[in-house]
């Protein structure tokens, strides 16, 4: 996460035992790893509920989809059903014209 060498803990470590003292350093430790934990489990959290979340919106968008192309195919069987209905009156349109033109 950070790039932090051995040399820059070893300042850090310098300081803070001479800025709090070696008598607080372990209960300031403490707290810093307890709050630190903290972050890092909201973190984690956070980042499980964004990876549910978009996998929420794959489905949803997957399902949006099969609907459309469910949709598109009762079109076409309704229109291929439509076609063939023009096409039978067509025929039948046909054949009582030549009825007509024989009598």
């Amino acid at each position: 996460m950070f790039d932090i060498g051995f040399s820059e803990l070893c300042v850090v470590g310098l300081v803070s035992i001479l800025v709090i003292g070696p008598e607080k350093l372990p209960k300031v430790a403490r707290i810093a790893g307890f709050w630190l934990g903290k972050t890092q489990n909201a973190v984690a959290k956070i980042k499980a509920e964004i990876k549910e979340e978009l996998n929420a919106e794959e489905l949803r968008s997957a399902i949006n989809a099969q609907i459309a192309e469910e949709e598109l195919s009762r079109i076409s069987k309704d229109i291929s059903s439509a076609a063939e209905s023009i096409n039978r009156s067509a025929e039948s349109m046909a054949l009582t014209d030549k009825a007509i033109d024989k009598s």
